[in-house]
């Protein structure tokens, strides 16, 4: 397995006082009792992209220490990482953003490890996915990029879907070259690569910087799901099956607070952005630009969602990389 990156984000001080310090700071008052109740730690991956908005909003917002839990903060440079730190223990959950896909290869390992309590749909209008390319590019279309360096980020996930937005785009010959999503913008810049597949906020921040510009937007719903409007289910918020049958009071206050954080994205987008400072790579003003990604419980998903959602995972199996057909309904928190 990979080498894991589970450092906190810049502004952990602060974190550590609203979450994982939470139990010093707001029970040491408490009858002995009620201090000896307190909850497992619950240790949650995320790596830094706008779609783990809901989670990032409950840290801030105090939602996790209202329910009485002690949530701590993982920072990981993949979805991959995420997924090989919840097999071998090392992360009770995922963040939303963490890929799907990853999740679901982790399933295939080891079967009944995984369930996903909130899923992200992005499309054309929901913006998470995206093609860029140098702001003077001559390109128009996907098929321009025929023979040219394209980044994915890291991960399998990540890889197979660039390869194929390519592959159904008409961009044949192009070579996928595997990248940390942070440095999209500046390799492109460099002119080390001539285009990135990548996830936001890295498009946003090379429109905003001048040196990129979106060449498609929702290429997975349009190239892999047919329709550029359809939900693609890219990336999930999960728990370990373990930690669920260990600490079931636990979990659905999870998941109960972890919803708070989706309907305060859900209602109020603009004062939820400010939460994307610290947590991804940008900052400030520029928040109001990112283009946010819908949000689905598991109570909310409908036939047609799930639909969508194994055709994703049915590309995985033909493509070879899962081993077997994988149904997502099987890996759905039922609550």
């Amino acid at each position: 397995m990979k080498n894991l990156s589970t450092h906190l984000p810049a502004t952990a001080t602060r974190r550590k006082v609203l979450v994982t310090s939470a139990a010093m700071l707001g029970v040491m008052g408490m009858p002995a009792i009620v201090r000896a109740q307190s909850g497992p730690k619950i240790r949650v991956g995320y790596w830094p992209i706008a779609a783990g908005l809901p989670f990032y909003a409950a840290v801030e917002l105090g939602y996790f220490k209202e329910a009485g839990l002690d949530v701590e903060v993982l920072k990981f440079a993949g979805a991959q990482q995420i997924m090989e730190a919840m097999l071998a223990d090392r992360c009770d959950g995922s963040a939303n953003g963490t890929g799907s896909a990853n999740i679901a290869i982790g399933e295939l390992a080891q079967p009944g490890t995984f369930k996903i309590f909130c899923a992200n749909p992005s499309n054309v209008d929901n913006v998470l996915d995206e093609v860029i390319v140098p702001i003077a590019s001559p390109a128009k279309t996907i098929a321009d990029l025929k023979g040219k360096r394209i980044a994915s980020g890291p991960g399998i996930q990540n890889v197979t879907l660039a390869k194929t937005v390519l592959e159904r785009g008409g961009a044949t010959g192009a070579t996928v070259v595997e990248l940390p999503i942070g440095q999209h913008v500046a390799a492109i810049a460099g002119g080390q690569i001539d285009g990135a597949y990548t996830l936001e906020p890295t498009g946003t921040i090379g429109r905003l910087n001048g040196t990129t510009r979106t060449l498609e937007a929702g290429v997975i719903a349009h190239y892999i799901l047919g329709n550029p409007k359809a939900p693609w289910f890219g990336g999930s918020a999960s728990l370990t099956s373990s930690f669920i049958k260990k600490n079931p009071d636990a979990a659905k206050k999870f998941v109960a607070a972890y919803g708070k954080g989706v309907a305060y994205v859900r209602s109020k987008s603009a004062e939820a952005r400010q939460y994307l400072k610290g947590y991804t790579p940008i900052e400030g003003a520029l928040t109001s630009e990112v283009p946010l990604a819908a949000y689905t419980m598991y109570n909310e998903f409908k036939p047609a969602d799930v639909a969508h959602f194994q055709k994703f995972f049915d590309l995985f199996h033909e493509k070879g990389i899962f081993s077997s057909r994988l149904m997502v309904d099987s890996m759905l928190y039922k609550g």
